[in-house]
């Protein structure tokens, strides 16, 4: 597939049919973390089948749809669920969400997680706010014939995750009762979860969290000049760093458990996101 601008346009003309205005903020919402989407006011739901040249999600507890309306005051477009390598998806693909971002106007992006904790001075419901990631698996998001209006060729990622939106997501931290750390996350494709031993050499790397999303989101974020925050939540501790085996249940279990208190976080964030100059 060539994906030239206006294929992404293409999106962009059907939504804005529907949504009349621009949004500031795009927040992505991972496994089990949707009811976050509940505390939009004035929602205008779009389901992803029936945007055009969108992907549609195939995983348990992904909603599928874009929820556009207002958090703390500021005009946001909720993605609830995302969209994997694991279900059959290219890497190219994958930059599909954010470049449609892009293009309705936002000027930056909010990523959420489930992810297993590498680092065993983590536990399961802790949140990590991503300060790198390391990504050893799979082709770029970007391979393939270059969209000069998103980004150039060749593009620096040394800012990828925003420092200010990290000191931010810190600072807002205090009073939510949340126990938050920065840290690397590190992907793997899934759909399998990790092996103990990559686990291990995971930890060796610098990894603190293993998860199966995000970074081509963030890449392509990257390449658009596009803000960006990333937030990782621990849903349990990956292979081998307990003496039992994983479950979805687990993860299932901690996500319902947090997603209230995480919801009012990212509320929190974005109402003081007004302060930081990007």
């Amino acid at each position: 597939m060539d994906y030239t601008l206006e294929y992404f346009r293409e999106s962009v003309d059907y939504i804005r049919k529907f949504v009349p205005w621009e949004p500031e903020i795009a927040v992505v919402l991972g496994s089990f973390l949707g009811p976050f989407a509940d505390a939009v006011e004035d929602p205008i739901v779009i389901d992803y089948r029936d945007i055009p040249n969108f992907l549609v999600s195939t995983v348990k507890g992904h909603a599928g749809k874009l929820i556009f309306g207002t958090v703390a005051g500021r005009r946001v477009v909720c993605m609830s669920g995302r969209f994997h390598y694991y279900e059959g998806y290219d890497f190219e693909q994958l930059v599909i969400p954010i470049r449609l971002f892009k293009l309705l106007g936002v000027s930056a992006t909010i990523l959420t997680n489930a992810a297993g904790a590498v680092n065993a001075a983590y536990q399961p419901g802790d949140v990590m706010i991503v300060t790198d990631h390391i990504k050893l698996a799979g082709a770029s998001p970007m391979r393939g014939r270059n969209v000069d209006a998103f980004g150039p060729r060749f593009f620096d990622v040394t800012r990828m995750y925003t420092p200010e939106l990290r000191k931010l997501a810190l600072d807002c931290a205090a009073g939510t009762g949340l126990t938050v750390h920065e840290g690397v996350y590190m992907f793997f494709t899934g759909p399998q979860y990790e092996t103990p031993a990559e686990i291990r050499a995971a930890r060796i790397l610098g990894a603190d969290a293993v998860g199966m999303s995000t970074v081509t989101e963030a890449l392509t974020a990257a390449h658009c000049g596009m803000p960006l925050l990333c937030l990782s939540v621990m849903t349990n501790m990956a292979s081998g760093v307990l003496d039992t085996p994983l479950t979805t249940g687990e993860v299932l279990e901690t996500a319902e458990r947090i997603a209230g208190p995480f919801s009012d976080y990212i509320i929190k964030i974005i109402d003081r996101m007004r302060e930081v100059a990007l």
